[in-house]
């Protein structure tokens, strides 16, 4: 199932996408929570109800076309973004790094994110703007200590990521926080879609980014260093992962910042992030207002 949240005047929305149509769940199902991490709270029978209730609505005010509408993330006020870096063995060899341990991690804000079809900013502070294709795993359970045998159980599904990263900031500290923290520089959506519909941790799919339609990474997510459930049995060590937590994947090779001449997003650009069995995720790039 994919599940589609949109702004209604201002309200959010949460939806079942079906073909080129949204059934909006506000008036088909009602009872059910409004947003997707209250809809993962409910656990199977929130998922199921939301599903049956898209297959039985007729009432035309129920559905929406899908052209149209106004994206909102699909997880608003994520309690954590994990990020991994340095996660595809070919992405660390073209930034001169070693095949990692252990994971690289680091942390994006909430106010860092924008949706499908809105605008990412080139901030006024740097030009060096980066895109980054990545899989984002949305946590479906609390988890602590967990086995990575046990671990796929506890995410509930996934969507698409565009780390975008100031690449000169990123190298300013030690750490790469704050070239990847800027407003509005990460893209996140189109939807959500269960895990279920996906293979197990979402392995063996093609991954690219594609700046104005030409490919720029082209990868598959079985090449992950660190999988999906390694990386929740990796963190579940460390914090309790909570539903609604997102896990940024890492990103493949073929980054702008190792091309020669360098490849930076510019205004004007359309930057898409294309997971098979996901969806495309697409943003236009503005200069920061």
């Amino acid at each position: 199932m994919r599940l589609v949240a949109f702004d209604d005047g201002g309200a959010a929305r949460l939806g079942v996408l079906q073909g080129e149509t949204v059934v909006d769940l506000a008036h088909a199902a009602p009872e059910l929570p409004r947003d997707l991490v209250g809809l993962i709270r409910a656990g199977y029978g929130g998922f199921a109800a939301a599903a049956a209730a898209a297959a039985r609505t007729a009432k035309a005010d129920a559905t929406r076309p899908l052209a149209g509408l106004r994206f909102r993330l699909p997880v608003e006020n994520a309690g954590k973004i994990v990020c991994l870096g340095l996660n595809y063995v070919d992405h660390a060899a073209e930034g001169g790094h070693a095949k990692p341990d252990y994971p690289s991690l680091f942390l994006r804000c909430g106010t860092s994110l924008v949706a499908h079809g809105e605008a990412m900013w080139r901030p006024t502070a740097s030009s060096k703007f980066d895109y980054e294709a990545e899989l984002v795993a949305v946590v479906g359970r609390t988890a602590r200590h967990v086995k990575a045998a046990d671990a796929l159980a506890c995410i509930a599904g996934y969507s698409c990521f565009n780390d975008g990263s100031l690449r000169d900031y990123q190298r300013k500290t030690t750490q790469w926080t704050i070239g990847k923290n800027f407003d509005r520089t990460g893209g996140f959506g189109p939807w959500f879609v269960t895990a279920d519909e996906l293979p197990p941790g979402a392995t063996g799919l093609s991954i690219q980014s594609r700046l104005n339609g030409k490919v720029m990474q082209n990868a598959n997510t079985s090449d992950m260093i660190f999988p999906v459930a390694e990386t929740v049995a990796l963190l579940s060590e460390c914090l309790t992962l909570e539903p609604g937590d997102l896990l940024v994947m890492g990103t493949p090779a073929g980054v702008g910042y190792a091309r020669t001449p360098p490849v930076w997003m510019q205004p004007g650009d359309t930057i898409d992030i294309a997971i098979e069995g996901i969806g495309v995720l697409s943003n236009p790039i503005r200069e920061e207002p």
